[in-house]
């Protein structure tokens, strides 16, 4: 079972890596640096809703590769194997997850720190948004696999998936954000993203097979 698992992941990894996998990151940083353009030169302002910007930013730049997540697969028969495959339908849908994941969240986790200095996000913040992102990404990840293995079948549905995942990934952005607090002495939102983090990691490949099942039937 492991195998199939094995070359899912590497296959989308490899695929990722001829170029698609930096577009979230460049999104990321035109979010970053237009910004300041639309609130203005205020440091103080930016400093206050900079870690606001970051998750916004990080969550637009997710929705980004949700249109060939599931898409690619459905045109070159890649569902078909996946439908074949020794192990669970779930399980490889969890692997795409994190292929997702590694290729487009983990790059903002890491940019998160640098742009944050960009809207004179202090240091100590600026870690805590990148902790933040770490735990709450992987639910924006597989809230976006579910939104694909909607749309899947239909005509222009990377348009409909994130019109669909947007209204689920509200409580993710309200308590990442929350967890970004500076002045917080408690990590109770924290303890809540990831929660939610876990509800999402549980339920969205079950959710996703589930609606690739009914399209293959």
């Amino acid at each position: 079972m492991i195998g199939p698992l094995r070359a899912m992941l590497m296959r989308d990894l490899a695929l990722a890596s001829g170029g698609s996998a930096g577009l979230g990151l460049v999104f990321f940083l035109l979010v970053v640096t237009l910004t300041p353009f639309a609130v203005g030169p205020d440091l103080a302002l930016l400093a206050r809703i900079g870690p606001a910007i970051l998750w916004l930013g990080a969550l637009l730049a997710t929705l980004l590769g949700l249109d060939r997540l599931l898409q690619a697969d459905h045109e070159d028969g890649g569902l078909d194997l996946m439908y074949l495959a020794s192990a669970p339908l779930e399980l490889m849908v969890g692997a795409k997850i994190l292929a997702h994941w590694l290729t487009t969240c983990l790059p903002l986790v890491i940019a998160a720190p640098l742009f944050g200095a960009m809207l004179d996000v202090g240091p100590t913040t600026s870690l805590r948004v990148a902790l933040a992102l770490l735990i709450g990404t992987p639910a924006l990840a597989c809230l976006g696999a579910v939104g694909a293995a909607l749309t899947v079948g239909l005509r222009r549905g990377g348009l409909l998936a994130p019109v669909l995942i947007l209204p689920l990934a509200i409580p993710v952005l309200i308590f990442g954000v929350a967890a970004c607090d500076a002045t917080r002495d408690d990590f109770a939102p924290l303890g809540v993203l990831g929660g939610l983090a876990l509800g999402y990691a549980v339920l969205g490949p079950v959710a996703a097979a589930g609606a690739l099942k009914l399209l293959r039937d």
